[in-house]
């Protein structure tokens, strides 16, 4: 069976502030149900494992169907209170690799470097990366078997200045999205902020904001068959 590796933050709080994140919960949510709904199975891993605390404004973005996966014990139990640790995770069981948001991410997924470890793995048995929103953060340190950076001369997006202006957390986050990105040679794409936009090139499919889930899932179950 065709399973993806879905990753969460373990972060509380955006730095030092004493003001709580963590993560989008449709981020991971909306996805798992487009995974279930296509017969696609699913692990979740945390760069600490165990909890995964949960941003409280994502709450409020909640559909029907995702809303259902919170009340699901068994959702709860490996998605937000017993993730597996990067040491626990057989890269060769996972056809793809998900980086949830949520502003957590930004600073425990960069510099990981057991995630790294198994995205380089997954990418290199022809398998996919994927993110959304600030889960893009997630690929930002990849590398090819030479070094180079695996977003280089790759069409990818992720949550934009104007989306973080918007959300009021321009001058919180410690960088941004598309400047790291074209730092290392990336093709960065955006459209209209909190519009749902999806892009693929080749083994990676990201997305953009946290209206961007389904697109990104939709664009995965497509590429598979």
């Amino acid at each position: 069976m065709t399973k993806v590796l879905v990753v969460e933050t373990n972060v509380k709080s955006y730095g030092n502030r004493d003001e709580a994140t963590g993560l989008w919960l449709g981020e991971s949510a909306e996805f798992v149900d487009e995974m279930q709904k296509n017969g696609i199975g699913v692990d979740y891993a945390s760069p600490s494992g165990g909890f995964v605390p949960l941003d409280p404004r994502s709450m409020s973005y909640l559909d029907d169907a995702t809303m259902k996966l919170y009340r699901d014990d068994n959702f709860v139990n490996n998605a937000l209170v017993n993730t597996l640790k990067p040491s626990q995770v057989t890269p060769s069981e996972y056809a793809s690799i998900y980086y949830t948001g949520g502003h957590g991410v930004m600073w425990d997924f960069p510099d990981n470097k057991e995630l790294q470890t198994i995205a380089e793995a997954i990418y290199q048995n022809n398998g996919y990366v994927m993110s959304v929103c600030h889960g893009i953060a997630g690929l930002l340190n990849l590398h090819d078997a030479e070094g180079n950076y695996l977003i280089k001369n790759k069409k990818i997006t992720g949550f934009t200045a104007t989306e973080e202006i918007l959300a009021r957390k321009r001058k919180v986050v410690p960088f941004l999205n598309q400047k790291m990105v074209e730092a290392r040679g990336g093709k960065y794409e955006k459209k209209r902020a909190y519009a749902s936009f999806a892009v693929q090139d080749g083994q990676f499919i990201t997305g953009q904001n946290p209206f961007s889930v389904r697109a990104v899932a939709n664009k995965f179950i497509e590429a598979l068959s």
